[in-house]
């Protein structure tokens, strides 16, 4: 019967757990392509990723690392940086606004989840379903948003790195960007079968500060 249990449990935490991470990819990726929209780049709305349809936006590896790995990404937008005004910067702005949209989307799901855990109104069985469904998207969206923040391409913190740095070393770290997948799916790999997750020990922190703080737990 415990067995029984633990997959009840295991498939209602799936139940869960898949329309969040649809949610937190598809605002990720369709704020890149409406920001770039903004800067004038079009590219992203052309080939129809302007859209909140989460099947435009998922990538299948992506969605089954955040599974299994609690990390993940979505489909990349298309963006050419040639159509911004002011490429440097604007590519800088465009790649930070996907981040930026699951770090605002924690924050709402926090607050709401705050508002909803004391009210007296809600049936018990529904507010524990509830409740719990904001406390997937509040990990799941800061997991995206921190995971996506690391210097490594293809992730956003790549671009936000390189669009910071002198011309000259921008260059430089351009150039390693064609070894940075390897390095990244190594580290997810380690983490799975060596026990040492590079990605818990660096992201962990911060994700769970702002789980508190945005919970109140």
């Amino acid at each position: 019967m415990r067995g029984e249990d633990a997959e009840l449990m295991n498939f209602n935490n799936l139940l869960i757990t898949i329309p969040v991470i649809l949610y937190a990819l598809t605002i990720h990726e369709y704020f890149h392509g409406w920001t770039a929209n903004k800067f004038g780049d079009s590219t992203a709305r052309l080939q129809g990723r302007l859209t909140l349809n989460p099947l435009a936006h998922i990538d299948i590896l992506g969605a089954l690392c955040f599974v299994f790995a609690n990390f993940g990404w979505g489909k990349p937008v298309p963006i050419n940086p040639y159509n911004f005004r002011n490429p440097r910067r604007d590519n800088v702005i465009v790649s930070f606004a996907g981040p930026a949209s699951n770090f605002v989307s924690a924050f709402l799901f926090g607050v709401t989840f705050q508002l909803l855990r004391n009210a007296t109104f809600i049936p018990v069985n529904v507010s524990a379903n509830v409740l719990q469904l904001l406390l997937a998207g509040i990990g799941v969206n800061l997991s995206l948003a921190f995971f996506n923040m690391i210097p490594l391409f293809p992730l956003d913190g790549s671009h936000i790195l390189e669009g910071l740095l002198p011309y000259r070393m921008a260059q430089k770290y351009k150039e390693i960007e064609r070894y940075s997948p390897f390095i990244l799916l190594g580290i997810i790999i380690m983490g799975n079968y060596a026990g040492i997750s590079i990605l818990s020990i660096v992201l962990g922190p911060p994700i769970h500060y702002f789980l508190r703080l945005f919970t109140g737990l």
